[in-house]
C-alpha cells in the first residue's frame, strides 16, 4: 500500500558543501521520517572553510516555486531559513501567507558562521515586519536575537529570557533563543510562548564539526510539527536530535574546515549498516 508521509517544506538557501541550508534541512526531514520539499532562495558557493559567493534567486521565481509546491503537495509544516533580499522576503510572506494555518518555523539567518553577510540592505527590516509576525516560532541565536533588537548580545540566561520576551512583544508568536554560541558546560536555549519560559539544556559537545546547527534545529522542529507534535514537544525533541547529531559529528570526516553535524547518526551504522532510530 502506498504511504502518505507527512510533508515539510524548507524555504532557504542552498549550501554547495551540503552541511547547512536546503541540504541540511532535507537531510533532517528524511532522518526524522518526513518527506521534504524545497524552495531555493539563493545559491551559495561554499565549503567547510567558508562562503565564497552568493547568487540570489529572483523573487518572482521564489514565488513560482512556492506556488508549484503548495498547489500539489499537502504541506504540514514550513521552515524558513536564508531569505537574502527584501523582495524575496515579500514573495515568501505572500506565498506562505496564502497557505493558511500551516506551522511556520523561522530561522532568521543574517550572517554566516564565517562572518559573511547573508541579508541584503533593507532586508533585515523586511524580515522583522513581514516574516517574524507570520511565524509560529522564531529561532534566533544569541547574535541574531541581539541584532533583531538592536541590543548587545545576551551574556546570561536572564538576559536571554529578557530578549525572548522583547521579541515576543515585538510581534513574534513564540521565541526560541539559542545559546549554542555561548559558553559553559551546558548549551542552554530559552523557549518562550508568551505565557512561560522553558529552559532547554544539554551538555555542550566539544566538536569543530558544528556547521549547520541552526538549520538542523529549525528544520527538526518543523519535521516534528509536520508529524503532529505540539510546538513545545517539537522544540524539545528537536533539541535532543541536534544534540545527538553533534555528539556523533566527529564520526564524519568531511572537508578540511568546520564539518557538518551527523544528520543520519540514527540511521548509518558501521560500514553503512542501519543502527536503529534517531
Amino acid at each position: 500500500m502506498a504511504q502518505s508521509p507527512p510533508i515539510a517544506l524548507t524555504i532557504a538557501g542552498s549550501d554547495s558543501s551540503g552541511g547547512a541550508g536546503i541540504q541540511a534541512d532535507l537531510k533532517t526531514f528524511s532522518a526524522l521520517g518526513v518527506y521534504g520539499a524545497s524552495v531555493i532562495t539563493a545559491l551559495t558557493a561554499q565549503n567547510t572553510r567558508g562562503v565564497k559567493a552568493i547568487h540570489p534567486v529572483p523573487a518572482d521565481f521564489i514565488a513560482a516555486q512556492i506556488e508549484a509546491v503548495a498547489s500539489d503537495l499537502a504541506v504540514a509544516a514550513i521552515k524558513i531559513g536564508m531569505t537574502g533580499t527584501a523582495d524575496a522576503i515579500t514573495a515568501i510572506a505572500q506565498g506562505v501567507g496564502s497557505l493558511g494555518s500551516v506551522p511556520v518555523i523561522l530561522d532568521p539567518v543574517m550572517v554566516a558562521e564565517s562572518g559573511a553577510a547573508l541579508l541584503d540592505t533593507g532586508a533585515e527590516q523586511a524580515l522583522r515586519e513581514k516574516l517574524v509576525p507570520l511565524a509560529t516560532l522564531i529561532t534566533p541565536n544569541l547574535h541574531e536575537a541581539a541584532r533583531l533588537l538592536d541590543q548587545s548580545v545576551a551574556r546570561s540566561e536572564d538576559a536571554m529570557r529578557d530578549q525572548a520576551r522583547q521579541l515576543y512583544e515585538a510581534g513574534a508568536r513564540a521565541v526560541l533563543v539559542k545559546g549554542g554560541h555561548g559558553r559553559g558546560a551546558e548549551a542552554v536555549d530559552i523557549f518562550y510562548d508568551g505565557e512561560e519560559f522553558t529552559r532547554l539544556a544539554a551538555k555542550r559537545v566539544a566538536t569543530a564539526n558544528a556547521h549547520g546547527t541552526g538549520c538542523t534545529l529549525s528544520s527538526a522542529i518543523a519535521a516534528f510539527m509536520a508529524r503532529g507534535e505540539p510546538l513545545g514537544g517539537a522544540v524539545e525533541h528537536a533539541k535532543a536530535y541536534l544534540t545527538a547529531a553533534l555528539a556523533h559529528a566527529d564520526e564524519l570526516d568531511v572537508g578540511s574546515g568546520a564539518g557538518p553535524v551527523h544528520h543520519f547518526h540514527g540511521v548509518w551504522g558501521d560500514e553503512g549498516e542501519e543502527s536503529g532510530g534517531a
